[in-house]
């Protein structure tokens, strides 16, 4: 009896990364690689084009927030099961995939075998957090509220130095939408002002956008 192969694309910014990981797929028989992407616009195209079964996402592309740009993913095809593959093991990062429709999470140095099993638990409707990230996340301690992929967008853009008008002009939204998200975001995480929540954000720049 055959078995349909899980569909996979592959999607980050480092030629030789996704080189390694095709070597690594490609002895699983049960796995097809059918596309790599680079860059937002190649992964959109070749998820358009290739209908994978699991998107295996860098979290932090040079172009674009691999955790976002998963979320738009799974908005266009909301099938597919995506599983972020990542150096970071940041509670944050995990929590802000999770709550984009990720399924699991599982680290650039972790063994063969555990990238075989994330991606066989996903692909079958379950989930899968690497064991050091899931040891980090449930760590005791109260976990900070999740922001939304745009609040994380925003964040970002807020802490490199950007107005609200310009960040409405990059993104495509109103102002008063981007007002609404800064409201939301000292909402959540109990800061007291603007000047509080733009201190916020520059110290936590590169969480809020990872690279």
């Amino acid at each position: 009896m055959t078995t349909t192969p899980v569909r996979i694309l592959i999607v980050d910014d480092h030629p030789m990364v996704r080189e390694g990981l095709v070597a690594r797929l490609a002895a699983v028989p049960r796995f097809e690689v059918v596309g790599e992407a680079g860059d937002r616009v190649s992964a959109m195209d070749l998820l358009a084009q290739r209908a994978p079964d699991v998107v295996l996402m860098d979290v932090g592309l040079k172009d674009a927030n691999g955790i976002v740009l998963g979320a738009d993913m799974l908005a266009a095809q909301p099938a597919i099961k995506l599983l972020m593959f990542s150096m970071y093991d940041n509670p944050e990062y995990v929590q802000r995939a999770l709550q984009a429709g990720a399924r699991g999470y599982v680290l650039k140095d972790a063994p063969a075998t555990e990238i075989v099993s994330a991606i066989d638990a996903v692909a079958a409707g379950g989930t899968f957090l690497s064991a050091a990230v899931s040891g980090r996340l449930f760590r005791g301690q109260a976990p900070k509220p999740v922001l939304t992929p745009r609040e994380s967008e925003i964040l970002s853009k807020l802490g490199q130095g950007a107005s609200s008008k310009q960040i409405a002009r990059e993104l495509g939204l109103s102002v008063r939408t981007v007002e609404a998200h800064r409201q939301s975001i000292k909402r959540k995480l109990e800061l007291e002002g603007q000047a509080e929540l733009i201190r916020y954000a520059v110290e936590h720049a590169r969480e809020a956008n990872p690279r």
